[in-house]
């Protein structure tokens, strides 16, 4: 899940945002995208969906088997 973490982080920072602003715009708990930011948790299937769609890339892309 390291990669999961590293791609989250960056997709993120690139759109310049908060922890706090990303969870409010997918409607996930801070806590949740923190953990997963430090390789402290695995994201969910529903959730990792959200994500993709949000950042308009691929599940493969963010779960590291895709560039």
């Amino acid at each position: 899940m390291e990669i999961f973490a590293e791609r989250l982080k960056e997709l993120r920072e690139e759109k310049g945002l908060s922890i706090d602003k990303l969870s409010k715009a997918v409607k996930i708990g801070v806590a949740s995208i923190c953990r997963w930011e430090n390789c402290q948790a695995d994201v969910k299937g529903s959730q990792l969906v959200v994500l993709a769609k949000y950042f308009d890339v691929t599940t493969d892309y963010l779960l590291g088997l895709e560039d």
